[in-house]
């Protein structure tokens, strides 16, 4: 049987690794944060500002701001958009992600 990877000689590239409060998940070049952890079974990581209610992929394609997540300490980056990268240290969201800075 044919298929399309075999009718381009196609391969999947090498696997690297990303952590997920504190858990190492394998990652695909090129996959999306969001793509990663769907594919764990991880569905929800971020919760809201005013309630603590968890999200996750909403819309998928960036227009909404539902799947925010912190990137190697950098907070509000779109799981959906953003590449995962080998050694990224991805976050839980809490609300704003700015908690640090809160008075």
């Amino acid at each position: 049987m044919r298929s399309p990877r075999s009718l381009v000689g196609g391969a999947p590239a090498a696997e690297h690794t990303v952590r997920f409060d504190g858990r190492e998940l394998p990652a695909q070049p090129g996959q999306s944060i969001a793509a990663v952890l769907w594919a764990a079974g991880i569905l929800a990581w971020r919760t809201t500002r005013g309630t603590g209610a968890p999200r996750g992929a909403f819309c998928g394609i960036g227009a909404c701001y539902d799947c925010l997540v912190t990137v190697n300490g950098r907070p509000n980056q779109r799981a959906c958009l953003v590449p995962a990268r080998p050694g990224d240290d991805i976050t839980t969201q809490e609300g704003t992600g700015h908690a640090d800075l809160a008075v």
